[in-house]
């Protein structure tokens, strides 16, 4: 992890083990189509939206309300030059109690500035970190963010 990673950061009032949860229950807050698994290490899933975005993610680590770490396989981003920019690079979650509360810490690992998606993936992380997984934790349902 480099200090240019993307990496945006939530406080809730839930215990780790429900954000935790939350974070493995893809498809309630990664708005488009998931499929698969990502519920015990090396679980793979999906992820499309529209003909914008695929990827496929590997769960690399699993440590039950401390942390969850998914690795790209394969990607394929149809607004860059390099359509597999994503491939190689994690997707972090590290989870830790603060003040009473749950800091849930998103890294997305080899996301940097240098990548011809990094402004409009970024934006679409924060908005998918800060709104949609935020509001399942505190509403229960994930909310449309891609609308």
């Amino acid at each position: 992890m480099t200090a240019k990673d993307f990496s945006t950061t939530i406080t809730v009032d839930q215990p780790g083990n429900e954000v935790f949860d939350a974070i493995n229950n893809v498809g309630a807050w990664w708005h488009g189509t998931v499929s698969g698994a990502a519920d015990k290490v090396n679980d793979e899933f999906e992820y499309r939206m529209k003909d914008m975005h695929y990827s496929k993610q590997k769960v690399v680590e699993l440590i039950p309300a401390k942390k969850v770490v998914w690795l790209v396989t394969e990607s394929n981003l149809s607004f860059t030059n390099n359509k597999s920019e994503w491939t190689g690079t994690k997707i972090r979650f590290d989870i830790s109690e603060q003040d009473g509360k749950t800091q849930l810490r998103f890294t997305h690992e080899g996301l940097t500035p240098a990548f011809e998606c990094y402004g409009g993936c970024s934006n679409g992380w924060e908005q998918l970190i800060t709104r949609s997984l935020y509001s399942l934790l505190t509403k229960g349902k994930g909310v449309e963010v891609f609308g």
